[in-house]
């Protein structure tokens, strides 16, 4: 097992000779990741599309096609990977039909504690009669090929399911599968609190999701002049202009933006004066300190010599022997409802 189940079970019904692999680019992969398939199946024949940037960097690594399919390319296989979140996943669904040539085949894997049932239910709810495998607590399910047995009506509804909509009483917009994608997430907003109006300059926002976090630094901090959002997920940075371009447009200052599709951990490509973040700390279920870690070292690596840090973070998280060994000050600024929010300067190089 290469530890990713949902992708290696994906791949059993072509394993099992119940699906062929079509020729010559013939199969769509919405949601690819890199794994043991790249070396048992021909890479050429994929069309692959990836939205979250490490994953994407990773296939590109690979020598993948990694493309998003035009809106009238069509595919006699489309294979995808649904995420938990159950709106964005229809939507995925739905797109995974919509790309599928007449005749055509759509396969989807999910980990049974992710919605695998309800994936499953989902995809006969689109497409009529299905087929199914459990393995590695997972299961696959494929359609028959498809025809008349679609159901065209709710692949439409489904596939809106995807698009940006008001959240937080309209104050911001946001899209299904980001990170507290439907709410103002309380350890960003308790930050944002406790944000000095005195930041100014140039700022960044790792991990900027919908943009919450960098349009509060624009609202409270009339010095800023320049705010970068950094976020790994893309499909974030379209929800993300929106709300900066209008809390700019509400301050009546000039604020630069710039939105960046970008894995934080492989370092940026500026300096800056302050940097403000809720770093991520788990990919899946399980915890993985590393992950914020990363992110301040590499805050740390971007800021300018009297450039300040501040994040917040879950209690519990182990983040202040690195703070220490980068930052000359790390300050704890308020520990509330389980949350800690940090400031740290005077970098130690």
């Amino acid at each position: 097992m290469d530890g990713d189940a949902a992708l290696d079970t994906l791949f059993l019904p072509l394993a099992s000779g119940a699906i062929r692999l079509p020729d010559d680019r013939g199969a769509l992969f919405l949601r690819a990741r890199a794994g043991a398939w790249l070396h048992a199946w021909p890479r050429e024949r994929f069309q692959c599309e990836q939205t979250f940037k490490p994953s994407a960097d990773a296939l590109m690594r690979a020598g993948v096609n990694l493309e998003p399919p035009g809106d009238a390319q069509r595919f006699p296989l489309v294979l995808a990977l649904p995420p938990r979140q159950r709106e964005e996943a229809r939507a995925l669904l739905a797109r995974a039909a919509r790309h599928s040539a007449q005749g055509g085949i759509v396969v989807a894997s999910q980990l049974n504690n992710e919605g695998a049932r309800s994936g499953e239910a989902d995809l006969e709810r689109l497409a009529g009669s299905i087929q199914s495998l459990s393995k590695h607590h997972c299961r696959v399910f494929w359609t028959a090929p498809l025809g008349g047995n679609v159901d065209w009506a709710l692949v439409d509804e489904w596939s809106a399911l995807d698009a940006s909509r008001p959240i937080a009483d309209g104050r911001f917009v946001s899209r299904p599968g980001l990170f507290a994608w439907d709410r103002i997430d309380m350890a960003s907003a308790l930050l944002a609190v406790h944000l000095p109006d005195t930041l100014a300059g140039r700022v960044a926002d790792l991990g900027a999701g919908y943009g919450y976090l960098a349009a509060e630094v624009v609202r409270r901090c009339p010095r800023v002049t320049a705010v970068d959002l950094y976020e790994a997920e893309q499909r974030a940075l379209e929800p993300a202009q929106s709300n900066l371009a209008r809390v700019v447009r509400d301050s009546a200052r000039d604020v630069a933006l710039d939105f960046l599709w970008h894995d934080v951990t492989t370092g940026l490509p500026h300096r800056y004066d302050a940097i403000v973040s809720n770093p991520p700390f788990h990919e899946g279920r399980a915890d993985q300190p590393e992950l914020g870690q990363a992110f301040i070292a590499t805050a740390a690596d971007a800021l300018a010599p009297d450039g300040q840090l501040w994040l917040v973070a879950n209690r519990h998280l182990p983040y202040e022997a690195l703070l220490a060994a980068r930052f000359v000050e790390v300050r704890p600024v308020v520990v509330q409802d389980g949350f800690k929010v940090i400031a740290a300067k005077g970098l130690r190089r």
